[in-house]
């Protein structure tokens, strides 16, 4: 079922988490980025329609942003009884296919998603230096079948304005894609 992400309001404080990365099987944290001026934080998964469609997208923009100060966390939340390519084996042999250069983590409770409020995959957050929100919108205006190329030049957009000190646009696009797979 496609759907839009819910709108937090900006200056939301990022919640906490704790999850282990599938490929180095490592945990992350919030406090895992302290040093960064920004943190990305993505939902997304392995088979939905709408994240297959900018996965490499989203694997360039961690490779043209590794050497700034923008933190970079993916979490899949979705129940791998139901959708079994979204379990962590399934999940790392997405990351390393595509090349993720940023933690792809699994939120097996999907407490993660329900604190972010994710609705959608994928859905993107950013957060500035506080760790406040500054963005939640869509990478771009790309869709599967609308023949729009993949950019990410609206989640760009905003990035870039955060590390300069500009404002980013407050009338920001919700992200579309496939539903949170829900546990039952």
């Amino acid at each position: 079922m496609v759907i839009a992400s819910v709108m937090l309001p900006l200056g939301t404080p990022a919640p906490p988490f704790a999850l282990r990365d599938v490929v180095g099987d490592q945990i992350y944290s919030l406090d895992s980025f302290a040093d960064k001026i920004a943190l990305l934080v993505m939902f997304i998964c392995r088979h939905c329609p709408y994240v297959v469609h900018v996965e490499h997208g989203i694997a360039k923009l961690g490779r043209d942003y590794i050497d700034t100060g923008l933190g970079i966390v993916g979490i899949s939340s979705n129940d791998p009884t139901q959708y079994l390519d979204d379990a962590p084996p399934r999940l790392k042999e997405m990351a390393e296919r595509v090349g993720f250069t940023f933690p792809l983590c699994f939120d097996e409770t999907q407490g993660v998603a329900k604190a972010y409020r994710a609705a959608c995959t994928p859905d993107f957050y950013l957060f500035d230096r506080e760790r406040r929100l500054a963005y939640h919108g869509q990478l771009d205006d790309s869709r599967p079948g609308n023949d729009r190329p993949v950019t990410g030049c609206d989640l760009r957009a905003a990035i870039d304005a955060l590390f300069i000190g500009k404002p980013i646009d407050g009338n920001q696009r919700a992200s579309i894609g496939c539903s949170i797979k829900w546990k039952q």
